[in-house]
């Protein structure tokens, strides 16, 4: 029996996930960046450095401590959202892009439970411009979901081929 989109998101949702995780535990726990802040790698191309985010993307709309629960809330709603219409859907596009977002919004949703802050330590620059922000695995994920979603996946409304008219 062929596995269903819902199927392949949810396998996808659980690499993302763990993959996630574990680079979370690796960086902010093992290679103790939460304390040091900031370790060089590639300076200044490519370097791990600490922030905390109790917003949105890049700590915008920082709502506080409620913020972080309303968060968690929205976060869980769009997930079972997203669920529910890759249950519908076809194709592999639905399936990865759906599955990233919602591997990447869980990752995010266990920091926010955990730390009380989604954990981000990627932070890349280019051409001298030094970039103030971080980002993590499961915003990449998220980031990539959409744009999967966005340049790949189909509407049924858009794959159906159109009625033939009735010329009498």
């Amino acid at each position: 029996m062929p596995r269903s989109n819902l199927a392949r998101a949810a396998i996808i949702a659980a690499i993302v996930f763990l993959i996630d995780r574990a680079s979370k535990i690796f960086v902010v726990e093992l290679l103790d960046l939460r304390h040091r802040l900031a370790i060089p790698v590639f300076d200044p191309w490519f370097n791990l450095t600490m922030a905390w985010n109790r917003g949105v993307n890049f700590g915008l709309f920082d709502m506080g401590a409620a913020g972080r629960w309303f968060l968690v809330g929205l976060a869980l709603v769009i997930v079972a959202g997203l669920a529910l219409w890759v249950r519908r859907s076809q194709g592999w596009a639905a399936a990865t892009g759906v599955g990233a977002i919602i591997g990447g919004a869980l990752g995010n949703v266990w920091d926010r439970l955990q730390y009380g802050a989604v954990a981000d330590y990627l932070n890349m620059s280019c051409c001298g411009i030094r970039n103030p922000y971080a980002f993590n695995v499961a915003d990449a994920a998220i980031f990539g979901g959409v744009a999967v979603l966005v340049l790949f996946a189909r509407t049924p409304d858009r794959d159906k081929a159109p009625e033939p008219r009735n010329r009498t």
